[in-house]
């Protein structure tokens, strides 16, 4: 049987296939440490799982999620980024609750490219970018992230020819792979070259509750001029922790809030009620727990930095987000050394190449375990590299 021809144009996501591996491995009595998966082990706060408990178990709550009325928790996210980022929105045109913001990733590309149309993505960058440009019949004009540049796109290096054509481009900080912030100035810039070029910015803002030292997180839209040239995805996933819960959000430009309703009109019937409930609850509700979770993950990162660092890795101490991105010893490709080092002492952490060309000779740790647990995976790293 033939499927299409669009599946040989990327590659499966690497955690699903690595999760199935790892787990074997455990089968057999290996002792893994996975530090790939962004999945960490904290749980989401008490009143929202009252919330969700309490609305699963009322009988009217489990019709098709389009029985209800999704206000509340429209006006929910509407209510959040204005007192978080002091960004106004309309509830009824400029906010779109989604099932988790993955969802939203891939849709996005169906609502902004026809076949043939320019996607401009970030290298490295999450993988599932690529894959919906390339699902959708786009084309991919990859933009180097590099560490001279903190990171971040040189706006001034894409030639004139390349931004003409160019539909869309993605941008997200803070980032994965490479932990790296934007400064104020840069999304200014973005906002001016993006009406110069007409070119849509999808800024995708997961992370931007995971900051450490004091850092604050913009939002894309607070900057002037950016609702008109652009939207941004969020998630309660790793603000609020429940990864597992599939809740998020797209705001912002309002045509193309309209473009992606439409779309979901016909691919699925909203976010089940119960979530819906749970999701309002966490948007409205207290965030305090958040600092002493982001003072678990910054304990986390200097175990981390600390035990790179001691193995003559070059590696920055991230401002936000639970990762950590690393050089790699020189002579070996990034995908060799991750897997010998799984192979050998059973600690798997992600090559750089899988989010890119740009992300060779480097890779990322997901600081999804206690401290001791990440100390125990520095210690076998230090004997493994002698």
């Amino acid at each position: 049987m033939r499927v299409a021809k669009r599946l040989d144009q990327f590659k499966a996501y690497l955690g699903t296939e690595m999760n199935v591996r790892l787990t074997k491995m455990r089968e057999e009595g290996r002792d893994v440490i996975n530090l790939g998966l962004g999945d960490p082990d904290v749980t989401p706060p008490p009143h929202l799982v009252a919330a969700l408990r309490d609305a699963v178990s009322s009988p009217e709550n489990h019709h098709y999620p389009s029985f209800y009325s999704n206000r509340p928790l429209k006006e929910a996210i509407a209510g959040w980024y204005q007192r978080r980022f002091g960004v106004g929105l309309d509830p009824n045109t400029e906010v779109m609750p989604l099932l988790g913001s993955s969802e939203g990733l891939f849709i996005i590309h169906l609502c902004l490219l026809d076949v043939g149309d320019t996607a401009l993505v970030p290298d490295p960058s999450y993988p599932s970018y690529v894959a919906g440009v390339k699902i959708a019949g786009g084309q991919v004009e990859p933009v180097a992230l590099l560490r001279e540049n903190g990171f971040l796109p040189n706006l001034d290096t894409i030639p004139a020819e390349v931004a003409k054509r160019a539909r869309m481009i993605w941008v997200n900080y803070p980032n994965n792979p490479t932990a790296a912030v934007a400064p104020p100035a840069f999304y200014t810039k973005l906002v001016e070259w993006a009406k110069a070029y007409d070119v849509i910015v999808v800024h995708d803002n997961p992370y931007s509750e995971v900051v450490f030292d004091g850092y604050q997180t913009p939002s894309f839209l607070q900057f002037p001029g950016a609702k008109e040239i652009g939207v941004e995805f969020h998630s309660l996933s790793k603000s609020y922790n429940c990864c597992g819960w599939r809740t998020g959000m797209l705001v912002g430009n309002k045509d193309v809030i309209a473009g992606m309703a439409k779309i979901k009109s016909h691919s699925d019937r909203g976010m089940y009620y119960p979530m819906q409930a749970a999701a309002t609850a966490a948007l409205n509700g207290p965030v305090d727990f958040m600092e002493v979770r982001n003072q678990t993950f910054k304990e986390r990162s200097d175990v981390v930095v600390k035990g790179l660092r001691a193995v003559g890795l070059e590696v920055d101490n991230p401002k936000a987000t639970f990762y950590v991105w690393s050089t790699i010893p020189k002579g070996s490709t990034s995908q060799d050394f991750c897997f010998k080092v799984l192979d050998t002492i059973n600690v798997w952490m992600i090559p750089g190449s899988m989010y890119g060309k740009c992300g060779e000779g480097y890779l990322r740790i997901a600081l999804t375990h206690p401290a001791k647990r990440l100390a125990e995976a520095m210690k076998r790293l230090k004997e493994f590299m002698g």
